[in-house]
């Protein structure tokens, strides 16, 4: 991070609030950059005006803007910079082309993943390799570390959207949030839906303590969140499997895995919500099938549609090869999907 600091008055500085601190708030902003300052301390400060954003009196809570300038007075203590704290564990070489290996796209903003399946976004009690552990490992030429917008379910694979700076984390965290993107993906189900394409409107319900959570379809449940899948099917082998693309218009928890396991056909190696009536036998692989195929969002950088494809590969490529499944016939429907 440069050190664009002003002098005003002894000891006294003026420091300018980065790009990619934009919107932050200010007791944050501080966290970061003075962690010795405590919460007391710094609320005394605000009281007393001796901490002001350019010379306006300000609070805790305040979202500072970039460019602003953040009057400090004399501290006595260390300033940090926050974009070059270590990782608590080192990554290996192997980790490190681990991740890189997974990426799709890069630019100044974001960077696209394919992520493998079995691979979980973050971290639990039994999780310790992840790809929010690993994170360092993309930050390329910057010092800051990628951040996080989105998640997949672990046994999920495909595309996995990472910020490059806090601005852009922001942006994108926005988007997802107000469902302003649009996410198509690809399923391997059970059996044949009676219907081709439709709507699943069924709402749904979290059960179960922490770390053993299960979502059920609750449709008239008050606590129930309100959940909607468009779905098409692409080709079926009778009685056995279909291809399926599904487009998530919420973004519930195990939406998909629940709406299709409502429908009648759930995903092949969905054994959480399937259990062994999940699994084909044979070659057929008895992991999820479902991969995060195509994504459609606005660019942080500019606004503009950003889109991009995730290839299969694995057991979702083995699986469509054994059943004879067309994958130029799954993006065909796709695009019919888009073009609604």
């Amino acid at each position: 991070m440069s050190d664009q600091n002003t002098q005003s008055g002894a000891g006294v500085l003026k420091i300018p609030v980065l790009a990619d601190e934009q919107d932050m708030r200010l007791d944050r902003w501080f966290k970061l950059h003075y962690p010795d300052v405590t919460f007391g301390m710094l609320q005394k400060l605000l009281r007393k005006g001796h901490i002001r954003i350019d010379g306006k009196r300000a609070k805790s809570n305040t979202r500072v803007e970039a460019e602003q300038l953040i009057r400090i007075p004399p501290l006595n203590l260390e300033r940090r910079d926050y974009s070059n704290q270590k990782q608590q564990a080192e990554l290996s070489q192997e980790d490190i082309y681990y991740m890189q290996n997974m990426v799709l796209h890069m630019d100044d903003d974001l960077i696209v993943l394919n992520k493998p399946s079995g691979l979980a976004v973050q971290g639990g009690s039994n999780t310790k390799r992840h790809i929010d552990g690993m994170l360092d490992a993309l930050k390329f030429e910057l010092n800051e570390k990628p951040k996080l917008v989105h998640r997949l379910d672990k046994d999920t694979s495909g595309l996995l959207l990472i910020a490059r700076t806090r601005l852009a984390a922001q942006k994108l965290t926005k988007q997802f949030q107000t469902k302003t993107t649009e996410k198509y993906y690809w399923a391997v189900v059970i059996g044949s839906p009676k219907l081709r394409e439709g709507k699943i409107n069924v709402p749904l319900l979290k059960q179960g303590k922490k770390g053993h959570e299960k979502i059920i379809a609750a449709p008239d449940h008050e606590d129930a969140k309100s959940a909607i899948t468009l779905f098409s099917t692409v080709a079926s082998v009778p009685t056995l499997a279909s291809f399926m693309v599904l487009r998530p218009i919420t973004g519930r928890t195990h939406q998909l895995r629940v709406h299709m396991l409502e429908m009648g056909n759930v995903i092949v190696g969905d054994g959480k919500y399937g259990g062994i009536d999940a699994q084909i036998g044979g070659e057929i692989s008895r992991k999820l099938h479902l991969h995060a195929r195509h994504i459609k969002i606005p660019h942080p950088s500019n606004g503009e549609i950003f889109e991009i494809t995730a290839p299969i590969s694995g057991h979702i490529k083995k699986t469509f090869y054994s059943l004879g499944f067309d994958e130029v016939a799954g993006d065909v429907v796709m695009e019919r999907f888009e073009n609604r």
